[in-house]
C-alpha cells in the first residue's frame, strides 16, 4: 500500500475538528458529490437555456470525462487503498465505500464541473469551484480519502473540464464557421 508518510497523520488531524454540527454539514457536503448527481443535473439545466448551453454541454462532457477517466480507469489502475480500509480504528460518519480511492471521485467530478462553468461565467464559477474545494476537503474530513486523492481528483478534474471546453469550442467555431459560407 502506497502513500506518503504525511498522509495518515493529516487526516488524524482532521479528526480533532469533529463535533456533532460539523459532522452533519461535512455529510451533508459530501453527499452533492455522490454519484456526481448534484453537477449532473446542474449541467441538465444549463441546457434548457441558450445563454447556459455550451456551457451545461461542458459540464456534462467532462463529467463523461471524468466517469471514463477516474471511475473506470485510474480508480482500477491504481488500485489504491482508502484509509478507512487501513485504519478501521476511525469511525465512519458515511457508508463505507467499496470502490478505490485514487482519484478522489467527488473532488474530480466537481473541479471538471465547476472549472466548465467557470470557463463560461466566472462569479459562478467561482462559487461551484469553492462547492467543489468544500466537498473535496469532506472527504478528508470523513477519513475516506488521502489527501493525494483529492489533490490528484482536483487536478485530473481540472484537466478534464479544459479539454471538455476546448473540444466544445472547436465544435462551436466549427458550426459556426459552416453556417459563414
Amino acid at each position: 500500500m502506497f502513500y506518503f508518510h504525511w498522509e495518515f497523520p493529516f487526516l488524524d488531524a482532521l479528526q480533532s475538528l469533529h463535533n456533532p454540527l460539523l459532522d452533519s454539514f461535512m455529510t451533508a457536503v459530501t453527499s452533492l458529490g455522490n454519484a456526481g448527481i448534484f453537477w449532473i443535473l446542474t449541467g441538465i439545466l444549463l441546457l434548457f437555456f441558450k445563454k447556459t448551453r455550451k456551457c451545461g454541454v461542458t459540464v456534462l462532457l467532462a463529467l463523461l470525462f471524468s466517469l471514463l477517466a477516474g471511475n473506470f480507469l485510474l480508480k482500477n489502475l491504481a488500485a489504491r487503498q482508502r484509509p478507512c480500509w487501513i485504519n478501521q480504528d476511525v469511525p465512519l460518519l458515511i457508508k463505507m465505500p467499496a470502490d478505490f480511492s485514487f482519484p478522489s471521485g467527488h473532488t474530480q467530478a466537481g473541479f471538471a464541473a465547476a472549472l466548465s462553468i467557470f470557463f463560461y461565467f466566472r462569479k459562478a464559477g467561482i462559487a461551484a469551484l469553492l462547492l467543489a474545494a468544500l466537498i473535496g476537503f469532506s472527504r478528508l474530513y470523513l477519513y475516506v480519502h488521502f489527501p493525494t486523492d483529492v489533490l490528484g481528483g482536483l487536478v485530473i478534474g481540472c484537466v478534464l473540464a479544459a479539454l471538455a471546453y476546448l473540444l466544445v469550442k472547436k465544435a462551436s467555431e466549427k458550426k459556426a464557421a459552416g453556417h459563414d459560407t
